[in-house]
């Protein structure tokens, strides 16, 4: 039976993955909607991104996370709220759900941020454990407040990790070609997906029963793979061995807390799911979880190999 579709409400969506979850949901056909701080209309590259949502014909909407009256005026035109801010405004999160408690609005669902590791399920040391903190806040209030919500774990941005085989050190857009640094002994699964099928599942999650207060993982098998998996694979592209540096989980665990900010949490992050696992070492049970290839099979997602490839 076909259910008509959410109007969406999207916040955060100027932002990395944002702008992929607010494109996802125009072109799937939901009636949507992103709240804009005047700032970035008058910032040159989020002014071109906000021109991009515009042409897909999204709404946009003045407001902020510090201005109630815009948030719960927001609200007001949507069934499904998707915040998708950054690490600076985690916390701000909650004036969006006493915004949906203030606006009177049956809203469906509330998509928090997340689009990460499991925070709940988390190994995370030093400020990857403090962000995931945060999330995990953030979720106890969602809960504590009785909000429909969903929690959407993409694991790995394949543009983040894939496209530099997780060289955070270095300011890649491509595969190193040269040499690359293995964290631990890079035989840790972790979960690599593309940015556009990240917010394709998201779109099909929004409005099916099944994801309703659980969350849902996306871990496609062809995108479970190791460090040295996804090295061998770009060394048989580009018919080339690399040379190899072992950054040995010792070295890492001293390196993070002496470097400077945002490469502390990028280091700490590489920690959590390459040395240690953070993506794959738990079950996910039908208590708490569903699992997104299994749920869409007819969603064609992009594959470690399939996304290299582009690159050679």
């Amino acid at each position: 039976m076909a259910t008509e579709k959410s109007k969406i409400l999207v916040i955060g969506g100027t932002g990395y993955i944002g702008k992929f979850i607010v494109e996802g949901s125009a072109k799937s056909g939901h009636q949507t909607f992103a709240l804009v701080r005047e700032a970035s209309l008058s910032d040159p590259a989020k002014g071109k991104i906000v021109q991009n949502f515009k042409d897909l014909g999204v709404t946009i909407l003045n407001g902020d996370l510090s201005d109630k009256e815009s948030l719960v005026k927001a609200i007001q035109h949507v069934d499904v709220v998707i915040s998708t801010v950054g690490l600076s405004q985690l916390m701000n999160q909650l004036n969006i759900l006493s915004a949906i408690k203030e606006s009177g609005k049956h809203i469906k669902r509330f998509l928090p941020s997340e689009f990460g590791n499991d925070v709940d399920r988390t190994v995370a040391i030093g400020p990857a454990k403090s962000e995931f903190v945060m999330k995990a806040d953030v979720r106890r209030a969602v809960e504590a407040a009785g909000v429909p919500y969903t929690y959407v774990i993409n694991n790995c941005f394949d543009g983040y990790f894939l496209a530099t085989l997780a060289q955070c050190e270095t300011r890649l857009t491509s595969p190193p070609r040269d040499k690359v640094t293995i964290y631990g002994d890079g035989n840790a699964k972790a979960i690599l997906n593309k940015e556009e099928d990240i917010a394709a599942y998201t779109m099909r999650a929004v409005d099916d029963p099944r994801t309703l207060n659980k969350t849902i993982y996306i871990n496609p098998p062809k995108n479970i793979v190791s460090q040295n998996d996804v090295v061998a694979l770009w060394e048989s592209k580009i018919g080339k061995t690399l040379e190899k540096t072992y950054v040995s989980e010792e070295e890492l665990l001293k390196k993070i807390p002496q470097s400077p900010h945002p490469l502390d949490l990028l280091l700490a992050l590489n920690h959590a799911i390459f040395v240690k696992g953070d993506q794959t070492w738990f079950t996910i049970e039908p208590s708490f979880g569903v699992e997104a290839s299994q749920l869409y099979p007819d969603v064609k997602y992009t594959s470690v190999d399939e996304y290299l490839s582009q690159f050679v």
